[in-house]
């Protein structure tokens, strides 16, 4: 009996060790992936953004050989090198496309600046000819560096998804030996052990199959407090994360990075039919044609996208980790959070929005107040500073059915709301009937 309970020990001490040490290597290749491949590509990404940008404005400064091309150019640089450190602080330092990266930007910059000399000395000839051979082939090699860093990733993480699965797949296998094993033995005790075991790594099993399928929000549903509950919750918190940049990728909008249409739409249409509390805010910026037509396509975006931070910035700050931000285009944005919060998340996004809007106009017209621009129908009249219209609809008061009647809804407040000649915010307040 002795000898038969020994047996049944060494078999759930087996087990045990082996599910364990499987589950802490698939634990190791899962936050792998999180905190190296993934932000590896979102590095990549964001520096193809800029060094992009660096490309357009470089070319109009060789055009237009303006001061505020140049300084827009040296801003994406330092754009490019701080996510450059972003993907050195994950990656290895001693890694040599990072070196060949660093190495190509900084050659980059130092033609650029040799362009600029001659741009200054009126020698265009000689400047046109290095925009258009050396910083161009620097532009290649650089831009293909990236890309294939940004690949490897990837690669990387692929192969990682497939390890886990089959690490899975064999811990499960080996572990059903086992615990066949050990009823044989006769030890119920054994059983009970083993088989919470076999079932959370089959959960984890199938949670990896779902997740390589493209089922990011799928759940193994496993609650224990234990090294299986902490791989489930970071099956769970991978899955939303490729979720999120799937979207992006797929949706979003290449200005502000934020999801666009399809993205809101679901979103959207998913907080209605949960029946739960729900504010839905159209956001739009006053008087931001007569801006862009003033100061010109380069500086409205600069005013988009710092329009994005601030509302990003006021909802984290007042908002709930629940809240979703999206970008529709243009000057035009959401945010879905929830009744309680939103005094709290509109003051705090016109706040943020009034104090920091009138630094992108010139002295003389904020000391004035307003530009001088032309309506779209050519007539010629004053713009004051821009100013944030949001518009709010609520299902505290009517039933919302659909995300339609939802726009329709926040499309004629909007109106309203831009009649005030204010930064404000308006809340629907009719009951449906």
């Amino acid at each position: 009996m002795l000898l038969g309970y020994m047996v049944l020990v060494l078999l759930s001490f087996i087990v045990v060790v082996y599910a364990l040490v499987s589950l802490q290597r698939l634990n190791s290749l899962n936050e792998s992936i999180v905190t190296v491949d993934i932000p590896v590509q979102e590095a990549a990404d964001k520096m193809l953004d800029a060094l992009f940008a660096q490309d357009v404005y470089e070319k109009r400064f060789l055009i237009m050989k303006s001061g505020a091309m140049q300084n827009l150019f040296m801003k994406r640089g330092t754009e490019f090198r701080t996510w450059l450190s972003a993907m050195k602080d994950v990656q290895d330092q001693d890694d040599l496309s990072l070196q060949e990266i660093e190495r190509l930007h900084a050659a980059y910059m130092k033609h650029f600046a040799e362009e600029a000399d001659l741009v200054k000395k009126r020698r265009m000839t000689e400047a046109q000819e290095i925009s258009e051979e050396k910083l161009k082939h620097v532009f290649d090699s650089l831009a293909d560096t990236i890309r294939a860093a940004s690949a490897a990733a990837k690669a990387a993480q692929d192969q990682k998804m497939k390890l886990i699965s089959e690490i899975g797949g064999s811990a499960f296998l080996t572990t059903a030996i086992l615990l066949g094993a050990s009823i044989l033995a006769g030890a119920l005790a054994g059983f009970v052990v083993t088989h919470h075991i076999a079932s959370s790594i089959q959960k984890l099993k199938v949670a990896t199959e779902h997740v390589s399928e493209g089922n990011f929000d799928y759940d193994p549903q496993i609650q224990t407090a234990d090294e299986i509950g902490s791989l489930s919750e970071s099956f769970i918190t991978m899955g939303k994360r490729l979720r999120k940049l799937e979207e992006m990728y797929l949706d979003a909008s290449p200005l502000t990075r934020l999801p666009g249409g399809i993205a809101i739409e679901n979103v959207l249409k998913k907080r209605i039919e949960s029946g739960h509390p729900l504010a839905f805010c159209v956001i739009d910026l006053d008087n931001f044609k007569a801006f862009n037509d003033r100061y010109g396509y380069a500086s409205g975006s600069e005013v988009i996208k710092e329009t994005a931070r601030l509302i990003e910035g006021a909802v984290k700050a007042s908002g709930s980790p629940e809240d979703f931000i999206g970008h529709v285009g243009g000057d035009d944005f959401v945010v879905i959070t929830t009744p309680d919060l939103i005094g709290a998340v509109c003051t705090d996004i016109i706040a943020r929005f009034d104090k920091r809007i009138p630094q992108f106009y010139e002295e003389s017209d904020r000391t004035q107040g307003y530009i001088m621009g032309k309506t779209r129908q050519g007539v010629t009249m004053q713009f004051p500073i821009m100013t944030i219209s949001i518009a709010i609809v609520t299902n505290e008061r009517r039933k919302l059915t659909d995300p339609l009647q939802a726009s329709e809804i926040a499309a004629e407040l909007k109106d309203y709301a831009k009649t005030i000649p204010k930064s404000v915010y308006v809340v629907d307040k009719r009951r449906t009937i």
